[in-house]
């Protein structure tokens, strides 16, 4: 029967596609595992805003690509061989950082809570009676929100107001007249 010979050359290279490649695939479904624990561990490494994991792992798959690529295709091996494969990598990795990266400024900025209100102006709504609801129009990210409000002093609809806290998701004003004096 006759023996199958793979050069070593070759098996590194299927290593390095199957390890990098996988790795890569489950870093982009469960949003980069390792680099979440990295930074648990107050390890950080980014670049532009872009964890170095996925520019790395693209570089060891794409490493193996361009090997197997220079080896079965243009038929050089060892040091010529493991050149191809680092320009391979190279450009895998400039491929993944960019779209890493792009991704990463699609993403959306944190919504507002009603903490964030704290300090804000408004106005009265739906009038206040003193430790009872009313609503406030307060403007945060270029919109009026009508949000329930409690006082410890009555307040009428259409009066000026400040957020001084937060009940749960109620907010807590006071007239701004009564901060004045």
């Amino acid at each position: 029967m006759p023996t199958i010979t793979i050069p070593i050359e070759d098996l590194v290279f299927v290593v390095a596609t199957l390890v990098g490649g996988g790795l890569l695939l489950v870093t982009v479904l469960v949003d980069d595992i390792l680099g979440g624990i990295l930074e648990s561990l107050h390890i950080g490494f980014d670049i532009g805003g872009v964890s170095l994991m996925p520019p790395l792992l693209a570089f060891v798959a794409m490493f193996g690509v361009g090997g197997l690529f220079a080896t079965q295709v243009f038929d050089v091996h060892g040091g010529q061989a493991a050149l191809v494969g680092v320009a391979f990598g190279g450009v895998g990795s400039g491929v993944a950082y960019g779209m890493f990266r792009a991704l990463r400024r699609a993403e959306g900025t944190r919504p507002f809570s009603v903490a964030d209100l704290v300090g804000r102006e408004g106005s009265v709504s739906v009038a206040i009676p003193a430790g009872r609801l009313g609503t406030v129009y307060v403007r945060a990210e270029g919109q009026n929100h009508e949000i329930a409000a409690t006082a410890a002093v009555d307040i009428g609809a259409g009066q000026p107001v400040r957020v001084t806290a937060t009940a749960g998701a109620n907010l807590v004003v006071e007239p701004i007249s009564a901060q004045a004096g």
